[in-house]
């Protein structure tokens, strides 16, 4: 590739990454703006300052913000692990164990990727109610527990697929069964596609809205996204300020986890097939 070329491949990129960056930057100038500017001063610096949204956003709604957070983060941190512990067993099983129906089963699990989440949710809430799960953490949770996320499963097969048979073949000579084979052998060579899992779900839990608006009613159980929705009041009018600071901080968890497992999300993709 000539000079030539190349600087205009970089020119190219910084300007597609100057686009895709101008929404955070928009953001950040607009939680330094009093409300009444940030729609009709539509410069990235700020005219006026107005750096009291942080705290006043903070202390805005029914809790302190450090409530939503710590919320947010247990249901994240639970999620993480059950996903990592249940799609990681129901992965190794399809992709390292032979018995009766495996492939069935498989093609099976990867038909419930088509199904829309919205056509499960009457009977799941139906479900949860009977349960008396409802304004609890427990449908937000216990799925996670169950392998119900065939994409995590997937992406977990296809990796272990990718290591040698022998392993197994040499930890059964050692006298290993299956579970002892799974954790001392194929688990800590998976580090890749956990980190994957683990990155995937931090982000999804995180922002998801839907499910917390369905089964929490109690403000001091609401999560991040919730609680951003009550800056919002029944006519329509808000505290844009504060919120676009809440929403600002909020993004600090996502990206400072993306950067830490920047690397091993990378080789999780490019080993699993999903390049």
């Amino acid at each position: 590739m000539t000079t030539r070329k190349r600087f205009a491949r970089h020119v190219a990129l910084c300007l597609v990454g100057a686009v895709m960056m101008y929404p955070l930057l928009w953001l950040v100038s607009s939680s330094l703006k009093p409300s009444r500017d940030i729609f009709t001063d539509l410069s990235l610096w700020p005219a006026n300052w107005d750096f009291s949204n942080y705290p006043d956003g903070w202390t805005a709604l029914e809790q302190p913000f450090t409530v939503y957070m710590v919320n947010s983060l247990v249901i994240v941190v639970l999620s993480i692990i059950g996903n990592l512990v249940s799609c990681s067993l129901a992965a190794y099983g399809f992709a390292r164990l032979n018995f009766t129906g495996r492939k069935l089963f498989f093609v099976l699990m990867l038909g419930t990727m088509m199904l829309p989440g919205h056509v499960l949710l009457v009977p799941q809430y139906i479900v949860f109610a009977k349960l008396d799960w409802i304004n609890t953490y427990y449908p937000l949770l216990v799925p996670n527990f169950l392998a119900t996320n065939a994409f995590y499963i997937f992406l977990m097969v296809q990796f272990m697929r990718s290591l040698p048979q022998e392993l197994d073949d040499a930890a059964r000579i050692d006298g290993c069964g299956p579970f002892r084979t799974f954790w001392s052998v194929i688990m800590p060579l998976c580090l890749p596609a956990f980190a994957t899992t683990a990155i995937f779900t931090f982000i999804s839990v995180w922002n998801e809205f839907f499910g917390p608006l369905i089964y929490l009613t109690d403000s001091e159980l609401y999560t991040v996204p919730l609680a951003l929705r009550q800056f919002i009041d029944s006519e329509g009018q808000s505290q844009w300020g504060q919120m676009f600071a809440m929403s600002f901080l909020s993004l600090a968890p996502v990206v400072g986890f993306f950067i830490a497992g920047q690397k091993y999300l990378v080789k999780g993709i490019a080993t699993t097939g999903l390049k």
